[in-house]
């Protein structure tokens, strides 16, 4: 179980986080979403204990989270982050190398490395890359690797900031295709992105922050629905929602669906 329990945290006098009350283990995909400084960055921080609330707490497994050495390396064995720019938690040229580090780090077994490196490029599409320069990656390329980094250490939460950012559209679909991979292993995955249409596909849930506070929270179609939060929030509504709300047409999940129900109601009328 990984929660927030009445989670404060401030910059100098400035308070960034106030009061947040949340649970990630209810859904396998929840999203956060809200606007430049509503506190997303400082929150998957905390969650990740590279900082420590000055009020509050982070639950871990149902407790307070423990900030000694053994309990953030507890932690962080199962709860993993990948930061929106892949250059900052990538160190080695060759890939497999960068992404067994962790693991010589924490004195796996060689076969069991090769194992597990293996089984994360695999769960990534990265296989076919795998003896390329990190150097001569692209954008999409290395935030896979980035991801398949976090994966090896098999941890149960995984925090991805953007994971859509700097992507084309085959690495945005490719992406979710990573994200769905990984949620059928039994994981859950935390995602914090500006990208509305990722959030409202792939999401089981919401938390839509404002100023540091949650501002509402439920399914997405729900929570895009409502115009008032979003726009106290700054946000926009998913145009799937807008047709929903403004035309009463049904309410679809992907633009796949939407089309797919737009041609069978043409073929009715049509018929």
């Amino acid at each position: 179980m990984l929660a927030t329990s009445d989670l404060w945290f401030r910059y100098q006098d400035e308070p960034v986080l106030k009061g947040l009350n949340l649970d990630f283990s209810l859904s396998p995909v929840t999203g956060l979403v809200g606007a430049n400084g509503c506190g997303k960055s400082t929150l998957f921080m905390n969650l990740s204990g590279l900082l420590r609330p000055q009020k509050g707490a982070v639950l871990w497994q149902g407790k307070p989270l423990d900030y000694s050495k053994r309990g953030l390396l507890a932690l962080r064995q199962q709860v993993a982050t990948v930061f929106q720019d892949p250059e900052q938690q990538i160190f080695y040229t060759d890939i497999d190398s960068d992404i067994a580090f962790s693991l010589r780090n924490l004195g796996v077994p060689e076969a069991e490395i090769t194992r597990r490196v293996d089984e994360a490029l695999t769960l990534v599409d990265a296989q076919h890359f795998r003896h390329q320069p990190i150097q001569c990656l692209s954008h999409g390329q290395k935030k896979r690797v980035a991801i398949a980094g976090a994966l090896v250490l098999q941890a149960r939460y995984l925090l991805l900031d953007e994971p859509t950012a700097g992507l084309d559209p085959a690495g945005r679909t490719q992406m979710l295709a990573i994200i769905r991979r990984i949620v059928a292993q039994g994981n859950h995955v935390i995602i914090s992105s500006h990208d509305i249409d990722l959030i409202y596909e792939i999401s089981d849930a919401v938390y839509v922050l404002r100023q540091g506070q949650v501002l509402t929270h439920g399914a997405p179609g729900e929570v895009f629905a409502c115009t008032e939060a979003m726009e106290q929030a700054g946000l926009t509504q998913h145009w799937l929602v807008k047709l929903h709300t403004q035309l009463g047409l049904p309410l679809c999940k992907t633009e796949t669906e939407f089309f797919h129900r737009m041609q069978k109601c043409a073929f009715r009328e049509a018929s």
